[in-house]
């Protein structure tokens, strides 16, 4: 289960980056003023055409995928504001350089772990669900499931915002009803009432997806 979770997980770091620089992509502005249903639905084709040919490059050389990530990923989401949600009542104490600090190393950490998960990611494997409702600037969810290795699906919603810029951006991932946001934003907690934000900090820079192990399993033996 936890394999299929990892798995689900790395897509949604896919289906909502557009195709890397060495693909042939998109106009920089084939997104623009789409709805979150459409950007995701066009996001998942493009992923699709950036991996097709390039699987064996990418997994002798993470980093080079860990960079296309970054460079295609990041204009996506909201990741300011995301860090904020995970960080919670912490996030009130925390100065600004803490904030900043802390979003750019679990960022990183996420990354790091699921980018090779990209690797398993094939056409048709997302199918995005008919969008009901009014947008709402705030909180508008995309409904999809993901095609797993075993034919099964995986329930993924993407909560979006509207950036100023008027663009959607994603900030949270519910897998199954678990939030990718609630989830973390416990770990963290409980670490930063362990060891303080600085040494969460730090540990998220030094360790890495290590420190998210680490997190996830004090975690689950304090529960």
């Amino acid at each position: 289960m936890l394999r299929k979770l990892a798995l689900a997980t790395a897509i949604t770091f896919g289906v909502v980056i557009t195709a890397p620089a060495f693909a042939q992509s998109a106009p920089a502005s084939a997104t623009n003023h789409q709805t979150p249903a459409q950007v995701v639905q066009t996001i998942a084709d493009q992923l699709a055409t950036a991996i097709e040919g390039h699987r064996d490059e990418l997994k002798r050389n993470q980093e080079k995928l860990i960079s296309v990530i970054d460079e295609v990923f990041l204009p996506h989401f909201d990741l300011d504001y995301a860090s904020i949600l995970v960080l919670g009542q912490h996030a009130r104490q925390a100065t600004p350089q803490q904030r900043e600090r802390f979003a750019k190393a679990f960022y990183n950490s996420i990354t790091h772990r699921y980018a090779e998960g990209l690797l398993n990611y094939t056409r048709g494997r997302v199918k995005v669900l008919p969008f009901n409702g009014d947008l709402n600037d705030k909180r508008t969810v995309v409904r999809t499931q993901v095609v797993l290795d075993d034919g099964k699906l995986v329930s993924i919603d993407y909560a979006f915002r509207k950036g100023r810029g008027g663009d959607w951006k994603a900030y949270d991932v519910i897998i199954e009803g678990i939030s990718y946001v609630t989830n973390y934003r416990n770990q963290v907690d409980a670490e930063i009432r362990k060891v303080g934000i600085d040494q969460l900090i730090s540990n998220l820079e030094s360790q890495g997806e290590k420190a998210l192990d680490t997190m996830a399993k004090d975690n689950k033996d304090a529960s």
